[in-house]
């Protein structure tokens, strides 16, 4: 009796897996349908308290020096945000991160116009499920086609959401500082 059950009920629970399985993949694919309308804007300021890495860093701070906010944007809203600056050296605190793009930065007013040959990622956050892994990915592409940029760098927090973040879009972890962290993605240029 019990064997007869068994094989009644089988195709039943498999047809239920079945379903379930495209009803949630289709779930999943309308919960990121938004990524694909986003575009990567560069904006003028930020809300500066909604950033959980360095709430402290005002937007002057923010667009000094050839400093850079980017910014995720969909349906005139902002999903994700990231700041970074160019350097000519990887900073182990916010200190050198200051010091060394104001360096790069007025180096660069002697010469090209080219700020440093590193991009350094200091903070970047989503309001939006898969918005930041979106950004990272963006800033990536527009850095590979830069002509001066041959790094991207970040200064993270030492967190594990920020491994695990970095880790899983690909970055390598290059050091552990006092207070932060550095990892790099790389950037193969063709």
């Amino acid at each position: 009796m019990k064997e007869i059950l068994k094989k009644k009920f089988k195709p039943r629970i498999k047809a239920r897996i079945r379903k379930n399985k495209q009803i949630i993949n289709k779930n999943i694919d309308k919960f990121f349908d938004w990524i694909k309308g986003a575009e990567l804007v560069e904006l003028k300021e930020c809300k500066t308290q909604e950033d959980p890495v360095r709430p402290e860093l005002d937007n002057v701070f923010r667009r000094s020096y050839g400093r850079k906010i980017y910014g995720v944007k969909y349906m005139g809203e902002i999903k994700a945000v990231m700041c970074f600056v160019y350097t000519n050296e990887i900073p182990k605190n916010v200190e050198e991160l200051d010091k060394f793009s104001h360096d790069a930065y007025l180096k660069s007013a002697q010469r090209d116009q080219n700020i440093g040959k590193i991009a350094i990622a200091y903070t970047v956050w989503s309001k939006k499920k898969g918005g930041g892994k979106l950004i990272v990915k963006e800033v990536f592409k527009k850095i590979k086609k830069s002509n001066h940029l041959n790094r991207l760098v970040t200064l993270s927090p030492l967190t594990e959401m920020a491994t695990r973040f970095h880790s899983k879009n690909g970055a390598k972890l290059l050091r552990i500082n006092e207070t932060t962290q550095n990892f790099e993605y790389h950037i193969d240029k063709k």
